[in-house]
């Protein structure tokens, strides 16, 4: 995957050699740098993001000898390998701030790493739209010598999104919130 700033940079090589038939070969190299809109679109995360989650909530209620729990499985991969490729670049710094904050060593995953196997769906906002919570071993854990002897996850959660601390199985406290 590349980075914003070499995803700016185009390079377009032109041979004019059967343009100037039988004349000396030239070779002209233009270089261009177009303007990248960096502003994130929470909104369309949120919804690919509670996509996700609504996924795996219903895989979670499944029996492995359902008929269909192989195609849900299938189309829950395909939606987090793309939410990894939308977001990853957005979501890493956030975690590098977090682990650095935490004082971990343990390494940064990817964004779908960091989701839960089931959420608890609580009710609508006045705006209809739902948020979650989660409890257990969810998440990825990671090792501070801040916590010994304490089960310390991280996990991300929707609406809006963010990571969240979880200690001993409860959710604690937001490590970052997209707005």
């Amino acid at each position: 995957m590349h980075s914003p700033a070499e995803m700016a940079k185009s390079y377009l090589l032109v041979n004019f050699s059967d343009i100037f038939r039988g004349k000396k070969e030239v070779l002209v190299i233009f270089a261009f740098t177009t303007k990248m809109d960096y502003s994130m679109n929470w909104d369309q995360l949120d919804k690919q993001l509670t996509e996700i989650v609504q996924k795996r909530n219903q895989l979670s209620q499944m029996d492995y000898s359902d008929e269909s729990y192989d195609d849900l499985e299938e189309e829950l991969h395909d939606l987090e390998d793309d939410f990894n490729e939308a977001y990853e670049e957005v979501l890493e710094p956030q975690l590098e701030k977090i682990y650095s904050k935490l004082k971990s060593d343990t390494d940064i995953l990817l964004p779908s790493a960091y989701l839960a196997n089931a959420y608890k769906e609580m009710l609508p906002d006045a705006n209809g739209i739902v948020t979650y919570e989660v409890a257990g071993k969810v998440g990825v854990p990671i090792e501070s010598d801040q916590f010994e002897k304490l089960d310390v996850r991280i996990v991300l959660i929707p609406n809006p999104a963010r990571f969240v601390l979880v200690m001993n199985g409860k959710q604690m406290k937001d490590l970052w919130r997209s707005r």
